[in-house]
């Protein structure tokens, strides 16, 4: 047991430092990655010899030097920064097999659930699956201490609960009409329902306001005659998680875009800054591609040209978690003196990932993967 404690104390030792270094700095530094790399196979290479079980090391160094090669090609891709991947690598070569630190049972369920796979691949899920509720907390603390600017936009969804309340009166009633009408089927499916729910909700939000405040009215008072509770307590759930929804999508889209971004001119440059959008060139003419897919989709469905899809030029200048290199800021530079380009430059804060490094590594040791948990749980819903 104490064998199997150490390591796990010094890995969430680890990833609470890297986590404060990254958001403090924006840098996982080698020091402390490099000598962990090292004593993570140190200490594997003891408790092989121990416990007389040579696998324990050589899947040790395996597990290692996988997980380094696929972070290694996610870093080429742009996905992930170096000390990102470091980091990854040192907490595998403490941890490359599931601890059991804890063992409890929920609702039947034994805790901490494992996967097929090794226990690395589980840290990396659960990180990525964590990313998001760290992202959101992230760009709030930046728009309340330093983007207050930007706060009145994020607050709009909460100015709009009259028409969210309208929202979930609709959806209410759309789920009401849709109970009724499957009470009649012979076969119950939930797809189905779903479906018609989603198109009842776009029939009645297109109604006149009259005719739509008549209807959703009449149906409320039917559905509450029928469970007063269920409906107060559904449309109050809606309703809130409408308001949710559209604070997150805020947060995730026009807000984070500006938190997360800062304009410089080109002499304001460094290496390893990372360029919010990737610089094409197409013939002679040089451009930042700031169109999403979702907006490339639509011009190609409204001008019938796919090729927007599939081409959009020569990439120059990729938009990379590892940032730039100093041969590329001095393109730029000549880019900017030949009048090609202007001399403005988005560039994008790099998003501390060692938070959810840690984050997702507590959950891997109290609560198990988190892909396996999802699985199972739409297993039963489905």
């Amino acid at each position: 047991m104490v064998m199997e404690l150490i390591p796990v104390f010094i890995a969430l030792i680890v990833c609470f430092y890297a986590s404060y270094s990254d958001i403090k700095r924006g840098l996982i530094p080698n020091r402390l990655t490099f000598p962990v790399i090292g004593l993570g196979l140190a200490f594997n290479a003891l408790r092989a010899y121990t416990e007389a079980d040579p696998w324990i090391f050589i899947y040790t160094v395996i597990f290692t030097a996988g997980i380094f090669a696929l972070g290694y090609i996610l870093w080429r891709m742009g996905a992930w920064a170096g000390g990102d991947v470091k980091l990854f690598t040192a907490i595998t070569a403490l941890l490359p097999f599931q601890p059991s630190i804890v063992g409890y049972t929920l609702g039947g369920v034994a805790f901490p659930v494992t996967a097929a796979y090794p226990f690395p691949l589980t840290l990396i899920i659960n990180s990525i699956l964590s990313l998001l509720p760290f992202l959101l907390v992230y760009v709030f603390f930046i728009i309340y201490t330093s983007r207050r600017d930007l706060m009145d936009e994020f607050m709009e969804p909460l100015k709009q609960y009259r028409t969210n309340m309208v929202l979930a009166l609709v959806i209410t009633s759309a789920v009401t009409l849709t109970f009724i009408v499957t009470d009649f089927l012979p076969f119950q499916i939930i797809v189905l329902s779903l479906i018609l729910i989603y198109l009842l909700t776009m029939v009645i939000s297109r109604l006149p306001n009259r005719v739509k405040a008549v209807m959703v009215s009449v149906i409320i008072v039917y559905s509450l005659y029928r469970n007063f509770e269920l409906t107060v307590s559904g449309v109050v759930v809606l309703w809130v998680s409408i308001t949710a929804i559209q604070l997150i999508r805020k947060l995730l889209t026009s807000i984070t875009r500006e938190a997360l971004q800062d304009t410089m001119q080109v002499d304001e440059l460094r290496e390893g800054m990372i360029l919010a959008h990737t610089l094409y060139r197409k013939g002679d003419e040089y451009y930042f591609d700031e169109t999403s897919f979702t907006d490339r989709f639509r011009t190609a469905a409204r001008t019938g040209d796919v090729s927007a899809l599939t081409y959009r030029g020569e990439p120059v200048i990729s938009a990379m978690a590892a940032g730039l290199r100093e041969e590329e800021i001095q393109k730029l530079r000549d880019l900017v003196t030949a009048g090609k380009i202007r001399d403005e430059f988005r560039i994008r804060r790099g998003l501390p990932f060692a938070p959810a490094i840690f984050i997702g590594l507590v959950i891997s040791l109290l609560v198990g993967d988190l892909a396996v948990i999802l699985f199972r749980a739409f297993d039963l819903v489905f």
